[in-house]
């Protein structure tokens, strides 16, 4: 069994998987609030919501201050951008991945399409009458034609 690395970016992946959490960070990314103010759009109580903030600051995604009696939650953008970073990392190769394999696809299309135009033309070519197929053939065409002598049927190879 491998061991699950406990850092900040797997703390905030954990935190982020609860809808609920996810939530209050997009309410927490538009105002600082309270959590009585949030907890005023949830049908839970003000326990399960400082629950859920409570996993969000352990994560670093969110912290709490003091502002008299108040105690607002704030969104800490730096663990976000953490995780952006790392998505975008792995966004990036998929990306790469994606082109050499588009790329791969074309080159194959292309010799796909080669092998059709020269199918074609074989195709073509095997219609027409009968030619001489190489030089010495035809110089045996033009040699018996001038000797005055019927061209042979098998010219000499």
């Amino acid at each position: 069994m491998h061991a699950v690395a406990v850092d900040q970016l797997s703390r905030a992946f954990v935190a982020l998987a609860d809808p609920t959490r996810r939530d209050i960070v997009a309410r927490l990314s538009v105002r600082d609030a309270t959590v009585g103010e949030l907890a005023e759009s949830y049908a839970m109580s003000m326990q399960a919501v400082s629950k859920h903030l409570k996993v969000l600051e352990e994560a670093g995604l969110v912290s709490r201050s003091r502002d008299a009696q108040r105690r607002p939650c704030h969104l800490e953008p730096q663990a976000l951008d953490l995780m952006t970073t790392w998505i975008e990392r792995y966004r990036q190769r998929a990306e790469h991945r994606f082109r050499r394999l588009d790329a791969v696809l074309a080159a194959m299309d292309d010799r796909d399409d080669a092998t059709a135009t020269g199918s074609a033309r074989v195709t073509a070519a095997a219609e027409t009458p009968e030619a001489p197929t190489s030089s010495a053939a035809a110089e045996s065409t033009v040699a018996a034609s001038e000797q005055g002598a019927p061209p042979s049927s098998n010219p000499p190879e």
